[in-house]
């Protein structure tokens, strides 16, 4: 009967989502998407661990063959419970016992469907030496209630340079007549351009956006993930 009962604590549900980031945060990574059911869009989703941090170690979010979640997989996650901290409403526990499952791929075209128009990108205003309306102060940040956001670019510049020897790679972009120049996270992204220093002019993408966790009393918007137009 105990073992029963520790069953049925940790079988939790399965979230079918599109992943519109696998993004690097602490070592390890963050994923995320949006909610599929009966193929239709739903809400956003932020799979999470029980970490301080939340971030998801390489067992609990790599397929049973070990490979990575790609963008636009279709991928059922089993979860635990919905686990919303403060503005990040988007986050659910998994159950790390259970492994994730690739279903299918979302097409560009199917894409294009889940793009928000809304305007602006939360709360603009705040700059830093090399951003611009990149965070969002921690108490404005706790009056917001999502932290996700799947925008589209006519076309975008990326930054790639070092801060005290460190490389760091910006996306920098027009939306809805603001401009923004945001961190880059995407592992992929980074690993193409952030070997040499410059400016590249890059064509149509939709691009991910995420509302980091709290640092230093901010909120940085940060660009998860990139989708670029085939």
């Amino acid at each position: 009967m105990k073992r029963f009962f520790k069953w049925l604590a940790y079988s939790g549900e399965t979230k079918r989502m599109v992943c519109l980031a696998n993004s690097r945060k602490m070592g390890e990574r963050c994923v995320a998407g949006i909610e599929l059911v009966d193929g239709k869009p739903v809400a956003w989703i932020r799979p999470v661990s029980k970490r301080p941090h939340e971030e998801l170690a390489p067992r609990e979010r790599q397929y049973a063959n070990g490979n990575e979640p790609r963008l636009l997989d279709i991928i059922e996650v089993p979860v635990q419970e919905h686990r919303p901290k403060q503005y990040q409403s988007e986050n659910w526990l998994i159950a790390s016992n259970r492994k994730w499952k690739e279903r299918g791929t979302f097409s560009w075209n199917e894409l294009l469907r889940l793009v928000n128009h809304k305007k602006p990108l939360w709360i603009n205003g705040h700059h830093t030496h090399n951003g611009y309306n990149d965070h969002v102060p921690l108490a404005e940040a706790r009056t917001l209630d999502h932290s996700l956001r799947l925008v589209h670019v006519d076309r975008w510049k990326l930054h790639v340079f070092k801060v005290y020897y460190k490389p760091t790679v910006q996306a920098e972009f027009s939306f809805g007549g603001t401009s923004y120049r945001l961190k880059v996270t995407d592992p992929l992204i980074e690993e193409t351009y952030i070997h040499t220093d410059g400016e590249y002019d890059l064509g149509e993408s939709l691009l991910t956006i995420s509302l980091g966790e709290p640092f230093n009393d901010c909120c940085y918007k940060l660009v998860a993930a990139v989708l670029r137009k085939p």
